[in-house]
């Protein structure tokens, strides 16, 4: 709920969630979204984080937005960024400067 807090306030946002990959992908099919953020591990569902990046960067409709994977794992980073994610965060990094520096490019 952090990271949804962060987003609606911070930026005066809309936060729609999703409950696992198929959601996700239907959401993003059915709307406009200017960012997508993946946890590691979407808990609904088990899904890893970045088989919903790999679905969503391989869907040519969907394929430009944004998505960026929320993990504190630098090599689940690693492999997000290697499948079309920008770079992403951690959950321990949600109150710096930095990770609302890497939200505005998006945002804003």
């Amino acid at each position: 709920m952090a990271i949804r807090r962060l987003i609606e306030n911070g930026f005066d946002a809309e936060v729609v969630p999703a409950a696992g990959a198929v959601d996700a992908l239907q959401e993003l099919r059915d709307g406009a979204f200017d960012l997508v953020l993946v946890n590691r591990v979407v808990d609904a569902d088990g899904t890893y984080g970045v088989e919903i990046i790999e679905q969503i960067k391989a869907d040519a409709s969907l394929a430009g937005v944004p998505v960026m994977l929320v993990t504190n794992y630098l090599e689940h980073q690693q492999q997000a960024v290697e499948a079309g994610a920008e770079p992403g965060f951690g959950k321990d990094a949600l109150a710096t400067p930095e990770t609302r520096r890497i939200l505005e490019r998006f945002l804003s």
